[in-house]
């Protein structure tokens, strides 16, 4: 089902953050959304996942608005995995994973031998099924993301939104946690994830949502979208976009020096 997002404006008391945000992604996308800090990029997501209200317009789902969702409904159609997640507890990784299920039992239900098939099933998906027995507090930042997304994955939502999944990772893991990302999207998963890499997104991004004060600036495939113009106005500096291989359309971003 495409997700929608038709005039959606919103803030925080008096000072509105997000103007008049349209757009609609569909099944098996990747996108993209950048854009410099405070432009408003977290206050959009908070809104799509209803963890507060549009003072205006609406996000739909299959175009039907999600305002009257409750919240096991919302919970069966997003998965959300955070920037960073630090537990109260010393869970091992099998549990984190098996609370997703939580959306799909009754209340006071415990998870069953088919929860637990689907938690390992996420695991193994992502490699890291040898994982299940640790503790989660004691494995890597990366290894961290992945049992986010898996996470969000044995929640079997249609949609994952994900915020800087590959923030504060060394280049290994940023490159493990992307390819992840971009095999579940071919399995038909919608995916809407922020990112202040655009190499991230020319790599693996559909399309480009790059948002400047509170409003989409482009929104298009990476070349079209992330142009030098274009990033120099939302980031308000100077850069080179440079095709680093041609035959693939490859691209990086660096500073202009001159």
């Amino acid at each position: 089902m495409n997700l929608t997002l038709d005039g959606v404006t919103g803030g925080y008391g008096s000072k509105t953050v997000v103007h008049d945000v349209s757009f609609s992604l569909q099944p098996g996308e990747v996108v993209c959304l950048l854009g410099a800090n405070g432009c408003g990029k977290t206050t959009l997501f908070k809104m799509i996942l209803r963890l507060m209200r549009p003072a205006s317009g609406c996000v739909r789902l299959g175009g039907e608005d999600i305002a009257g969702w409750d919240q096991r409904r919302l919970a069966c159609s997003f998965g959300y995995v955070p920037q960073m997640h630090t537990p109260p507890f010393a869970f091992l990784v099998r549990d984190i994973v098996l609370m997703a299920r939580a959306a799909h039992l009754s209340p006071f239900a415990s998870p069953g031998k088919a929860d637990e098939r689907i938690a390992n099933e996420a695991l193994e998906y992502l490699g890291i099924l040898r994982l299940a027995s640790a503790r989660y507090t004691e494995i890597s930042g990366g290894e961290r993301q992945l049992v986010l997304i898996a996470r969000a994955l044995a929640q079997q939502a249609q949609w994952l939104i994900l915020d800087e999944p590959a923030a504060s990772l060394d280049l290994a893991n940023q490159i493990k946690v992307m390819r992840a990302i971009a095999e579940l999207a071919k399995t038909g998963l919608g995916v809407l994830m922020t990112t202040h890499m655009p190499e991230h997104a020319f790599l693996h991004a559909s399309r480009v949502a790059l948002m400047s004060q509170g409003r989409i600036l482009a929104l298009d495939a990476p070349a079209m979208a992330l142009t030098e113009k274009t990033l120099e106005k939302a980031y308000g500096v100077r850069v080179r976009v440079v095709e680093i291989d041609p035959p693939s359309g490859t691209r990086m971003v660096v500073p202009n020096l001159l």
